[in-house]
């Protein structure tokens, strides 16, 4: 049982030690992520337009 106590312990001394970004920057980060998973969604688009109509002619 004591070791179960001292984990509970241990845990929250590291909780202590996160430092937890500011609002700001987590809006910040979420804005960056939001535009790369739009940006690489518009890539792999245009790459399976183009591959359709490769295949296509190829198959023509």
């Amino acid at each position: 049982m004591n070791r179960i106590k001292n984990w509970f312990i241990d845990v929250k001394a590291e909780f202590k030690k996160v430092v937890w970004p500011s609002f700001s920057k987590v809006r910040q980060n979420t804005v960056i992520v939001l535009i790369f998973v739009i940006l690489i969604g518009v890539v792999i688009a245009a790459l399976d337009w183009l591959f359709s109509i490769g295949i296509g002619a190829l198959l023509k």
